[in-house]
């Protein structure tokens, strides 16, 4: 057996694309696997070993990281793929892994921001007046908490397209987040929103949206984050980098 130290890298968001090549130039005496849940099918290429698809829960992943003999586990799935943040945290601790979280940090309203606080999905469907019409950009799979909404019609974009059908009369954007602000006032405008529903995902990737009902004066029913295990957690990548080498090489406790 190799006698590199192994580290898993939960990954699904942007940032975890852009750890993964940072990890093997940075320590190059370890071996990086990159986890992917399955969800969507483009996925890229990081540079480093690949899997796809899920462990059959915390037990799951605590046989996988036995048999690996892995080192360390990164978290840097989505803040909103709760159960695999806590499957992560008990299959860690069971195994005495040391477990490290990229979190990216929370978006922040500013001026002439309309937000509307919602403590989940369910919370936010509530909270849409009757004959709105909606962007909802909360995933594919949570879109259907929205389906009992007759009164109202909705815009709901998604990479992969839904398990279940949407509602007949709403239109599904089989897209990525656009890329500028100009990009979604268009898309806004096109469509009539008057509300837009987000998830409080940060980073830059899907900002875009945030700026342009800013810029529109649309609401935003802002969606909290769920509640996650306690972990080391380091919003920016390099200092990510800099505390995984340091417990690789022994130069600080793994575990918190």
């Amino acid at each position: 057996m190799s006698s590199k130290p192994k580290i898993l890298l939960l990954a699904g968001t942007q940032e975890a694309r852009q750890l993964a090549p940072m990890l093997s130039k940075r320590i190059p005496h370890a071996h990086v696997t990159a986890s992917f849940a399955g969800v969507v099918r483009d996925l890229p290429d990081l540079g480093v070993e690949t899997r796809v698809g899920g462990f059959g829960g915390a037990e799951g992943l605590l046989d996988y990281l036995r048999q690996t003999n892995t080192s360390l586990v990164i978290d840097a799935t989505h803040p909103y793929a709760a159960q695999m943040s806590w499957n992560a945290a008990k299959a860690a601790m069971a195994a005495g892994v040391a477990l490290l979280r990229l979190d990216r940090p929370l978006w922040q309203p500013i001026q002439d921001d309309n937000w509307i606080n919602a403590g989940d999905l369910r919370a936010a469907n509530q909270l849409l007046p009757s004959g709105s019409r909606a962007f909802l950009s909360v995933g594919r799979k949570e879109v259907s908490v929205f389906f009992d909404r007759s009164d109202m019609w909705a815009l709901a974009r998604m990479i992969e397209p839904p398990p279940v059908p949407l509602p007949a009369t709403w239109h599904l954007e089989l897209a990525r987040p656009g890329k500028s602000v100009e990009e979604e006032i268009q898309l806004l405008q096109r469509h009539k929103i008057t509300h837009v529903v987000s998830k409080n995902s940060g980073g830059e990737r899907s900002y875009a949206k945030i700026e342009a009902a800013r810029s529109l004066g649309l609401p935003v029913i802002m969606v909290a984050r769920p509640k996650l295990p306690n972990a080391r957690n380091y919003a920016e990548i390099d200092k990510l980098c800099i505390a995984i080498k340091n417990i690789l090489e022994g130069a600080e406790p793994g575990r918190p």
